[in-house]
């Protein structure tokens, strides 16, 4: 439509169902001004319908005359297919009857085609049954002159033609001609069995051995139950002499005669090459087929003899060194034999075998009747093990004319695992299966034995008359730690390696975790040794701490005198014995213990030393920094100057240490107000235990009368909203008693229930003497292991409370490589011990303990490595 005063409607308004004239009128007539245009409009839109009405005109015009066209399109599709549709069955009727035409014409060609068939089938069958008869005939004949050789080539024919008769044996001539036939290779086989048997009858061999040669093939033609019968024959028949000398004769057949069998069988193997072997065909394998005959001989013999040996009237055992000499004779004859028969003769079923995937042909073939007797065997190790520990306590830790090495271990333990070596793999090489298991066994009992007997004996006071008990020289007790750290790691190799050889079924019954866990007890039990000599050089700076008036302070000044010395003490004591550590996770160890045994003990003291005033609690706060500063230098003292302490270690030692400050700061507060000493409680030890507050009461030296009104006030804080989330008691308060203040110089005592402080089960030093007593540290030792794991190996060991306790570092087991000799049993990629009571079971859980104490510095028995740089 035109435009209308500047306004043009758009065409999809007036094609729009909900279009309004109005609205539109209204967009075109907006202002008064366009009224002027309403006839010219209208003109517009009055020509623009008469457009329209032609269109549609045209439009129905066109489709009229497009549906007449399709209607007649229709018809006329209609009317071809009537006529199509007889036409097809006009096709089909003329396709049957050419199909019946081409049948009729076929059928003569059909019969003639089967009719040749037939004819063919049964000329070849009758030249087939000509070929048999006269084949059979020639066979008869050269039978009973003996011509095999033509025998052995007709007879496979005549097998061969027999096999197209089969279907045909329900003909009377056909079953008769396979009964003649079968008759017919029943002589033969008669006939050769025959001559072979009068050949070597008459020692006829040499002159026969062509026409036995020739035998052998037929014996081949005849098929394997032929061959299996001549093998058989002839196996027995060179045997037979062994049979009757070493079967019939008690002394030729004793096991003192062994090399006098395999020496007759080489001889008669000899004869073998030399005189038959070229009767028999290569394929046959005669010689190996003889040696397994001998082998399975020889084994039943020695079963027999061996069962009559154990059986003796006399009570009289086996002979251990005869067994083993025999079997290993034997093991070298199978060894000889394979050898002999993985020749290139057996190549080529095997190209696709690599020579350590193919089976052994005589492993085991006459051992086998030795092992159930290896028994004795393992019997005869057990004595001499028996015997060796003795002698391994009763050797010092370190020869005399050696001088002493941070890497040195016992010379003992290194002679132990040499021998487990050889005997290793001796009884490998004997047994794989059960034997290695009660082998393994053996092993595990003499570890025990050796952790239990030796090296804890070395670490113990050893009293010898009237005269005190011998203290272990701190040189022999850092080589009990590297030879327990070496017995170890040794162990879980030594398992390994016997995994490794013994039979698949057998390998789950193989553990040697709980010696090596024992051995981890015994380092254990070593490090707190060395941290025992500590205790016992600073013991007299405590007992300075417990005879220091703390109750009379009047001001704070520097770090006390008992400090000081304590400090000096220490770092000597800790500087020599850290010389000495050449692995980095036993220093930090040791380090971490002294640690946790330092902060016990000094808490154990604050409570021993009733009543601290506050300028008293403020003394022993800054004396604890003190402490704390000469703590964390320990690690590093032997290092250069200036070295900074790994971080992890450090952070030990803050969790440690910062155990006293709860108290000393509850300390500190003065009773008065009562609100504000009942406040820093509740701030700093925070728990709701009315004993424990008493104690602290009891500690600043406050009379009973006074301590009701504080009793009031902290059951009443304690029970608002703000406390409602304590604890009931502290951990580090609940197991101390506070004592009172002896007159004498020893100070005072302490309740037995300190014990139960982590770590502090032998820590209670306020009876020690001043001087090193033998009475104090053998025990210590021992004890620990009797006493069971509580004694030294809680799962704090050398640790704080578990919040304090962070991993630091990284650990890995000690290095074989400084101490020559060492035995290793290193693998390709690494049974229940027999204990002495409850002895050796603590030391197992004491070594699972340490190690988990420690894991945090690496992993035992990967390999040496220093502990990371941040501790």
């Amino acid at each position: 439509m035109p435009q209308v005063n500047g306004t043009a409607p758009t065409l999809s308004s007036l094609d729009s169902a909900e279009y309004n004239p109005i609205d539109h009128l209204n967009a075109i007539f907006s202002h008064p001004s366009t009224l002027s245009s309403i006839s010219k409009t209208s003109y517009t839109l009055d020509r623009y319908q008469d457009e329209l009405d032609k269109e549609i005109a045209a439009l129905v015009r066109h489709q009229s005359t497009s549906d007449a066209e399709s209607v007649k399109i229709v018809w006329a599709a209609k009317k071809d297919l009537a006529e199509l549709f007889p036409k097809v069955e006009d096709v089909r009727a003329r396709a049957m009857q050419t199909e019946e035409a081409i049948t009729e014409m076929t059928a003569d060609i059909k019969r003639l085609d089967n009719t040749k068939r037939n004819l063919t089938l049964s000329m070849t069958a009758l030249k087939r049954l000509q070929m048999l008869t006269t084949a059979y005939e020639q066979l008869r004949g050269l039978s009973t002159s003996r011509q095999y050789k033509e025998c052995a080539q007709l007879l496979q024919a005549v097998i061969q033609l027999m096999t197209h008769f089969k279907s045909y044996r329900s003909i009377d001539q056909i079953a008769t001609l396979s009964r003649n036939v079968s008759d017919l290779q029943r002589e033969l086989l008669e006939q050769v069995c025959e001559d072979f048997e009068v050949a070597f009858a008459k020692a006829e061999v040499a002159q026969r051995r062509g026409t036995l040669a020739e035998a052998c093939l037929v014996m081949d033609a005849l098929g394997d139950n032929a061959r299996s019968r001549l093998i058989t024959w002839y196996c027995n028949n060179q045997l037979r002499e062994y049979r009757q000398v070493f079967r019939g004769n008690e002394e030729a057949g004793s096991l003192d005669n062994i090399s006098r069998r395999y020496a007759w069988f080489r001889r008669m193997l000899k004869t073998y090459e030399d005189e038959h072997a070229v009767m028999f065909p290569a394929n046959w394998r005669m010689n190996e087929m003889l040696a397994n005959a001998f082998c399975e001989a020889t084994r039943e013999d020695f079963k027999s003899i061996l069962s009559k040996s154990v059986r003796r009237a006399d009570g009289q055992s086996l002979d251990v060194n005869l067994l083993l000499s025999c079997l290993q004779e034997t093991l070298e004859f199978e060894h000889s034999l394979e050898r002999r028969f993985s020749n290139a003769s057996r190549a080529s079923i095997d190209t696709l075998s690599s020579d350590s995937e193919r089976a052994p042909i005589f492993s085991q073939a006459i051992s086998e009747a030795f092992e159930p007797y290896l028994s004795v065997w393992v019997e005869a190790q057990d004595k001499e093990l028996s015997r060796m520990i003795p002698q391994y306590r009763q050797q010092p830790p370190k020869p005399q004319d050696e001088e002493f090495s941070p890497q040195m271990v016992v010379p003992s333990s290194i002679e132990l695992f040499n021998f487990y070596r050889r005997t290793l793999a001796q009884c490998a090489k004997l047994s794989t299966g059960p034997r290695l298991v009660e082998l393994s066994k053996v092993f595990a009992k003499y570890l025990d034995q050796y952790a239990q007997q030796v090296l804890l004996f070395y670490v113990s006071e050893r009293p010898s008359g009237q005269t005190p008990s011998k203290i272990p020289h701190l040189e022999d007790t850092i080589l009990v730690l590297n030879t327990a750290d070496y017995c170890f790691n040794t162990c879980t190799q030594l398992e390994e390696k016997i995994k490794s050889r013994i039979d698949e079924g057998f390998k789950a019954s193989i553990d040697l975790q709980s010696q090596a866990d024992a051995f981890m007890g015994i380092a254990s039990a070593t490090v707190r040794a060395l941290v025992r000599r500590v205790e016992v050089d600073i013991e007299p700076t405590w007992r300075e701490m417990r005879n220091t008036g703390w109750s009379k302070m009047e001001s704070v000044g520097d770090q006390s005198s008992w400090i000081a010395e304590m400090v000096r003490l220490v770092k000597r004591k800790a500087a020599e014995i850290l010389g000495m550590l050449h692995k980095q996770q036993y220093a930090r160890a040791f380090c971490d213990n002294l640690v946790d045994s330092i902060a016990n003990v000094f808490v154990v003291n604050i409570f021993q030393c009733k009543p601290v005033s506050e300028v008293g609690a403020e003394q022993m706060l800054l004396d604890s920094y003190a402490l704390k500063k000469c703590c964390e230098e320990l690690l590093t003292i032997n290092a250069a100057a200036n070295t900074p302490s790994p971080a992890g270690y450090i952070k030990r030692v803050n969790g440690t240490m910062s155990r006293l400050d709860p108290i000393l700061k509850t300390l500190q507060v003065r009773p008065s107000p009562p609100e504000a000493l009942v406040q820093a409680y509740l701030i700093h030890i925070a728990d709701k235990s009315d004993t424990n507050f008493r104690k602290i009461l009891d500690l600043k030296g406050l009379r009973k009368q006074d301590q009701s009104h504080l009793m009031e006030l902290f059951q009443a804080h304690r029970a608002s909203p703000r406390n409602e989330k304590l604890p009931q008691t502290s951990a580090l308060l609940a197991p101390l008693a506070v004592t009172g203040v002896s007159t004498g110089g020893a100070g005072p005592t302490i309740a037995s229930s300190i014990g139960s402080l982590p770590g502090a089960a032998t820590l209670s030093t306020s009876n020690l003497p001043a001087r090193f007593d033998p009475s104090t540290f053998g025990n210590a030792i021992m004890n620990a292991a009797r006493d069971g794991v509580d004694r030294f190996g809680t799962p704090n060991l050398g640790g704080s409370t578990p919040a304090a306790h962070t991993p630091s570092g990284t650990m890995s087991p000690p290095s074989q490589q400084g101490q020559p000799g060492r035995v290793s049993f290193e693998v390709p990629t690494a049974a229940t011990g027999v204990g002495a009571g409850n002895l050796n079971e603590n030391l197992r859980n004491i070594g699972k303990f340490f190690k988990r104490d420690i894991g945090g510095f690496g992993r035992f028995g990967s390999g040496s490595k220093p502990a990371d740089a941040d501790g």
